[in-house]
Order: structure tokens, then C-alpha cells, then sequence
């Protein structure tokens, strides 16, 4: 019996087939269709399926049913039986008791499992030949600053997969690599693991689901590893709409040492079934272990969406590619990998002043910075677990705000939490908006609850190349001597594609404990912040056209506790306070940033 992408393939090929002497469609002896490639490609496909599916049965206990042997058009029901692991929710998603509405989506039936297992390995084979192919595939563009994925070569390249593309849907494909400093079990594991990988990439990932573990893998790692997921996907800003993917996501080491993860959309498997706005051709990265720890990373996202919703002062952006693409994964990893790497470093200098030396304390101030960032990503998006409401008109940089209530969270105080959130443009390139909002120098110019305040940075880690990625904990100096001193913790962050600066008032019986050594995760935090972006691709050398125009994409949240009863109503006049605040400190920060640039 023939697999069933078999006969989709053959199809294809008779379909597309043209005769080579009058151009018309070709019958059957005259093809020149190579089809005892095709045969041989297909017993290794085969041999790749019957071993998924002899690992998924082997450590469940059950018998394996042989997958070839069923016919195309007959029972699906390959009984993988892996459905005791339960779901899986990445952290990013468990903010407030937000409602997640990932997880009305079921996990696969048996009948769906046997598809899903053949998609999953045609995705593998796809995700590598996009990584290593060149030309004509992927075509350089005029100054060699990106690549093009050509769609028609694309689709000669790979007749098989999800289907054509729907209506309504426009392409976006993109490929980029790294070196990174961090071994390659170790990514894999990030990737393979639903709550390290949304942390990881808690700038991007909203929120996610494991819904069901087909396969778990061989000999202790990952290499075979299947499993069934649904994920949203974020810009830090709520004017662009998150992206939701249900996929499959399959791990697997090549006999070259080179490890891959790769996704593909399981859509037409969906339930309950929806029109979907974003499907993901198969992406994902292909590790590669070097010497000292290190990795190189290449990264491809491949994606059919949507994007009619997104506002037009982040379209550019959109388009680019740098605001769901490979290059913003990779970048993003890249410093991740860097935060990593500081928290486990042991040779730090006591000599400069404020430096934090000790071991115990980095780590427990760089956990506790970690979690602040992840909850100001959580909740500074469009995501569907929120619902934001405009204050006012229908301009770009109004205000918009939502409720959420925090209960049973020591990291968190009780109470009625309200966020704001804006987005607006600057004339000024995204660098010197983070160097800005980062010093404490200048942070009374746009800080208003500092109320004129000095501000001097108390205590300073290091956490990246850049001088810019550091946290700090800061102490304001109010200029009113009757009230208490109050600290700061921030977090400043930034790579290629885009920048943070992220900081929560911290109590400093607290903040002691924590330098300590201590535990963090009882610190109440409540973030806010900036997330700074290009406005588009920087112009390029060669005369290549400017999309961007060189100036920054500017969010401003805030949280604020109103009210420290959690059944409480909010007022108004909470409302109308959090706007009044917001606004003025975007117009000091527009006065200042234009000011210095003027």
C-alpha cells in the first residue's frame, strides 16, 4: 500500500505535467517525471513515520499498528494513546486569571494522529531544505542586506504540504542565523518545553498550550519528540493583532549531529473548526553544536496571515518582517541567551560601586527582574485574553485600558489591577529613545510619580554585550521630605529588532531580602513601562528603497493597583486618573526626546 502523501504527490505531479513537444497536458507515457526518485524518497518518509509511530506506542505500553498498512481511504486509527500528559500552559498565558481561550481548542482524535504524524515528518524535510537552500529559492536582494523567499519556486519546490494558499491570506517568509551562547541540548529543551519556551520568548509568545504529547521521544532527549500545540503570538503594542496557531511541533537529531524543531499548522484538523487568520507553513530552526558551549541557530518562519487589522503606523514594520519574522526570534534568543548566560556567571568584580558580586543575590534579582519583564509582556499586547477599551476618538496614541483582578498571587498584590496602554511615533531613531528612558539622569524629566525627585541607581547588573542591558535598582530621593524614599526596580533591554525598558516600585524590606539571596517570587510586583521599536527597516546602503523612516514605534503601559479589594467596582475617577497620567507623561516624553534631538 502506498502512503497517502504518495498518492497526493503523484497526483500533483500528473496534474501539473506538460508535454515537452505541444505544450499541452501530458498523458501518462509521456512524462518525464522522475518517478523512481519519487519511490525512494518515499520509503525513507515511510521508514521515518513507522519509527514516530513505534516510539509513540512504546512508551505508552500499546501495540503499534503498522501505518502503511492502512489503506488511504480507510481507518486513521492508529492508537497513540498519549493523552494522559495533559495540557501544558506556558507561563506567559497565567496572568490574573485571564480566561485562556487556547484551550477551547481540543487536542487531535486517534483518527487525526497517523495524518499528523506524516505532516509532521514532510515538515522536517521542508524545514531543512529551506534553512540550506540558496538560489532560486531564496533570492538576495539588491544589496545583499535580506533574502526573498520566491513563492513560485517555493511551490515548485514543495507540491506537498498544507495546501495552496486561502484567500485573503498573504505570505510572509523570512530566514536569518546566529551564533549564540548556549549549548544545544539546551535549546532544544527550551524549545521542546512549553513554559520555558514561553519565557524565553516572552516578548513574542502571549500565551501557549501543549495540548497533547504524541511522542516523548528516545533515549532521554527530545530527538522524535511530536507534540500538539496551540500558541498566540505578539507585538508589544496594542494596536497590532496577536496571531493564534494550532500546530504540531516535531524535534528530531539528524545523522550530521544537527538538531531541528520544526511547526507546521494542523488547521484542517481543528476543533472545533474556525477560519483561520494565520497558518504556519513549516517553521522553525535548524542547531547546530560548536565548540565552548556555543550554538549556530538558523531560524525560518513561514507564515499565510491576515494582517488588514494591523494599524498603519506599524504596517512598515508588519511588512518587513521584523515584527513576527526569523530575524526577530533569532534576536530575541540571542539575548536571551546572554540574560542566561549572566545569571550563571561566577567571576564578577566586587570592585565597582553598586555592582552586585554575590552569587545569590544576582540570581535571586535577576529571577525576580525576569518575572517583571514577563508580566509587562503579558499584559501590553493585543492579546484575546484581554479586552482593551479606547478612552477617547479613534486616533493612533489613545489611551486604552482594561481591568484585571489579582487574587492569591503573592507576587502580585490583591486587588483591582488597571492597565493603560498607548502607542505612538517619534521622529527619532529607537536608540536614543532607550538611552533616554534608561538613565536614571533624565528619568525625572518624564517620571511624574518621582515628583521632581532625584534618582540614583543604588545597585547594577550587567546582563548583555550592549551597555544598554543591565538591571538596576534605583532609589528616588523625593524632593516632599515627608514621604518615604521609594525604590525601583528596572530592567532595560535591547537588540536588532527592538528595545525595553520595564520597571515596578518594590518594597525595600523586600528588595533586602532578595540581595540576600532570598526567595523573589514573594515580591509584589506590578510593571510598567516602554517598548521601543524601529518604525520600519532601516534605509539600506545601494539605493535600496526606505520603508522606514528612521524614527521609533513608542508603547507606554502602566499598572496600577486602584483598588485593594478584589470585589470592588472601578470608579471613573481611577479612570480618568490613569488616562491624565499617561497622556502627560507621553507629551514629556515627546517635549524631552524632541528637545534633545532638536
Amino acid at each position: 500500500m502506498k502512503l497517502r502523501a504518495e498518492n497526493i504527490r503523484y497526483k500533483e505531479a500528473l496534474s501539473n505535467a506538460t508535454c515537452p513537444n505541444c505544450g499541452g497536458p501530458a498523458a501518462i507515457g509521456e512524462m518525464s517525471f522522475d518517478e523512481q526518485h519519487l519511490r525512494i524518497e518515499n520509503a525513507r518518509l515511510r521508514e521515518e513515520i513507522d519509527r514516530i509511530s513505534g516510539i509513540a506506542a512504546k512508551y505508552v505500553g500499546k501495540p503499534m499498528l503498522s501505518y502503511p498498512h492502512l489503506s488511504p481511504g480507510g481507518s486513521r486509527s492508529l492508537d497513540l494513546g498519549v493523552g494522559n500528559y495533559g495540557p501544558q500552559t506556558g507561563m506567559a498565558g497565567e496572568i490574573y486569571g485571564a480566561a485562556d481561550l487556547l484551550r477551547s481548542v481540543s487536542g487531535p482524535t486517534d483518527a487525526d494522529k497517523p495524518v499528523i504524524i506524516e505532516l509532521a515528518v514532510a515538515a522536517m524535510e521542508e524545514l531543512i531544505r529551506m534553512a540550506q537552500t540558496g538560489e532560486p529559492l531564496w533570492i538576495p536582494s539588491t544589496d545583499n542586506s535580506a533574502e526573498v523567499l520566491s513563492e513560485e519556486e517555493y511551490v515548485r519546490t514543495f507540491p506537498r504540504g498544507i495546501g495552496p494558499k486561502p484567500l485573503g491570506l498573504k505570505s510572509e517568509a523570512s530566514r536569518e542565523s546566529a551564533v549564540v551562547i548556549m549549548n544545544h541540548i539546551n535549546l532544544v529543551e527550551i524549545l521542546m518545553d512549553v513554559n520555558q519556551w514561553s519565557s524565553v520568548f516572552s516578548s513574542i509568545v502571549s500565551r501557549a498550550v501543549t495540548l497533547e504529547v504524541l511522542s516523548t521521544g528516545v533515549a532521554g532527549n527530545y530527538n522524535g519528540a511530536l507534540q500538539v500545540m496551540t500558541a498566540e503570538f505578539q507585538v508589544p503594542s496594542p494596536l497590532v493583532p496577536t496571531r493564534e496557531n494550532y500546530f504540531v511541533r516535531y524535534c528530531k537529531q539528524h545523522t550530521d549531529g544537527t538538531w531541528a524543531v520544526v511547526d507546521v499548522s494542523l488547521d484542517n484538523l481543528q476543533r472545533p473548526a474556525s477560519i483561520s487568520r494565520c497558518r504556519r507553513r513549516p517553521s522553525g530552526c535548524l542547531i547546530q553544536e560548536l565548540p565552548n558551549g556555543y550554538s549556530k541557530v538558523t531560524w525560518v518562519e513561514h507564515v499565510e496571515v491576515d494582517d488588514r487589522a494591523v494599524h498603519s503606523i506599524y504596517k512598515p514594520l508588519v511588512n518587513s518582517g521584523l515584527a513576527f519574522g526569523a530575524k526577530r526570534w533569532v534576536a530575541t534568543l540571542d539575548r536571551q541567551c546572554e540574560r542566561l548566560a549572566s545569571v550563571m556567571a561566577n567571576n564578577i568584580s566586587a570592585g565597582d560601586v553598586g555592582v552586585i558580586s554575590s552569587p545569590e543575590g544576582r540570581k535571586s534579582m535577576l529571577k525576580l527582574a525576569e518575572r517583571m519583564v514577563m508580566s509587562f509582556c503579558s499584559g501590553v499586547g493585543a492579546s484575546t485574553a484581554h479586552t482593551w477599551t479606547t478612552l477617547s476618538g479613534s486616533g493612533a496614541d489613545d489611551v486604552r485600558v482594561m481591568t484585571r483582578k489579582s487574587m492569591d498571587d503573592p507576587g502580585r498584590p490583591p486587588g483591582i489591577v488597571l492597565s493603560a496602554a498607548t502607542s505612538f511615533w517619534l521622529p527619532v531613531p529607537p536608540k536614543r529613545v532607550f538611552d533616554f528612558l534608561r538613565d536614571e539622569n533624565s528619568r525625572s524629566e518624564w517620571d511624574i510619580l518621582s515628583n521632581g525627585g532625584l534618582v540614583q541607581e543604588m545597585a547594577h547588573i550587567a546582563n548583555g554585550r550592549d551597555p544598554g542591558n543591565s538591571v538596576s535598582l534605583l532609589r528616588v530621593n523625593s524632593a516632599n521630605s515627608s514621604q518615604s524614599n521609594m525604590l525601583i526596580l528596572q530592567e532595560s533591554s535591547t537588540d536588532s529588532t527592538g528595545s525595553y525598558v520595564i520597571y515596578a516600585p518594590v518594597d525595600i524590606v523586600a528588595m533586602n531580602v532578595v540581595l540576600s539571596g532570598g526567595d523573589p517570587d514573594y515580591v509584589a510586583l506590578l510593571p510598567s513601562g516602554f517598548a521601543i521599536l524601529p518604525d520600519g527597516p532601516t534605509n539600506q546602503a545601494g539605493g535600496a528603497p526606505e520603508v522606514g523612516s528612521g524614527g521609533s514605534l513608542l508603547t507606554v503601559a502602566f499598572q496600577i493597583l486602584v483598588d485593594s479589594v478584589p470585589t470592588a467596582k472601578l470608579s471613573l475617577g481611577s479612570v480618568a486618573t490613569v488616562n491624565s497620567l499617561i497622556k502627560c507623561t507621553v507629551e514629556r516624553i515627546k517635549g524631552a526626546v524632541l528637545c534633545e534631538g532638536a
